[in-house]
């Protein structure tokens, strides 16, 4: 009787409950148009920024194959996480299956991973472009690019195999009720009912090398191209020369802060609506941001998107 009643106690989990943001009616409502609208600008956003660079050729640069990159990740990054906030927000709970809540953790890691190595990418280009202008035609080739590009996608993919695979091995044997809006490491962790140092470690190992180490790229290349900005001659060319890093050292900032808070450690994090408020800032509001902060206030763009705006049917 003692076994059998062990045994039902350990039935697997087949579905997750996410409680949201909210749980007053009024709130909710509220909160649900404003994130329903987020959503809905940020895909503009990106969609004429990726529009905008394919479709004129003097964006066709190595910055400006990165940011429609970038822009591509932000879209897809927006709707793994957004459907499930807005299910929460709409009927006050959001019943996720097991095999849906993995699917989700999957795409999730596989993309915040993606975006670290990214932004290094991305920083690594400045480097170059400020300071090593002449060799910046050689060292940023196309195929290079696309090299750094296709790396950042699969290294992700890589990693979140790996995540994936060994939290989705963990026991999970009620209750059955995620503390967030979707469904990330720690708040799965917390409710795993067997031993999980292991995943831990695999957590901190993985967080160790995309993490820590594309920030450590970011890092050294504007340590860098803070020397040789600082060493120029003219404060015009020291002007422009920041003016075209700091879009993004304002991104990676806000990225990198967040991000770290939360998944630098190993350690179960138990304050999970400062959790769930930090993670809105790198799921919704940044995505939202990139857009406005890299490329609408980057003259090329502005051009661009004006010589657009002319050929459109009034």
């Amino acid at each position: 009787m003692e076994k059998s009643l062990e045994l039902g106690n350990r039935t697997r989990v087949q579905e997750f409950i996410l409680l949201g943001l909210s749980t007053k009616l009024g709130i909710r409502d509220a909160l649900f148009a404003v994130f329903l609208a987020l959503y809905l600008l940020t895909l503009l956003e990106n969609t004429l920024i990726i529009y905008l660079i394919c479709s004129h050729s003097e964006l066709h640069k190595p910055m400006y194959f990165f940011l429609g990159n970038l822009s591509c990740l932000e879209m897809c990054y927006v709707s793994v996480t957004m459907p499930t906030l807005l299910m929460g927000l709409w009927t006050g709970l959001c019943y996720v299956p097991f095999t849906g809540c993995m699917t989700q953790l999957f795409f999730f890691i596989s993309l915040i991973c993606t975006e670290c190595t990214l932004l290094a990418s991305m920083a690594y280009d400045r480097y170059v472009a400020i300071c090593r202008p002449l060799h910046y035609p050689l060292l940023m080739r196309p195929w290079i690019c696309l090299g750094l590009a296709l790396s950042s996608w699969l290294g992700g993919l890589l990693v979140s195999v790996i995540k994936t695979a060994c939290i989705a091995s963990l026991s999970y044997c009620g209750p059955n009720v995620l503390n967030h809006f979707f469904c990330d490491v720690s708040p799965l962790l917390n409710l795993s009912c067997t031993h999980v140092a292991l995943t831990e470690l695999v957590d901190f190992i993985s967080a160790i090398i995309i993490l820590w180490g594309s920030l450590l790229v970011a890092i050294a290349s504007y340590v860098a191209i803070g020397r040789t900005v600082l060493g120029m001659p003219s404060a015009a060319a020291r002007h422009k020369a920041f003016s075209t890093c700091a879009s993004h050292l304002v991104v990676v900032g806000i990225f990198y802060s967040a991000t770290i808070f939360i998944y630098a450690r190993p350690s179960r994090i138990e304050a999970m609506d400062l959790n769930k408020m930090l993670s809105v800032i790198y799921t919704v509001v940044t995505p939202m941001c990139n857009p406005i902060i890299y490329c609408l206030r980057n003259r090329e763009v502005q051009s661009a998107f004006r010589r657009t705006m002319r050929w459109s049917p009034i």
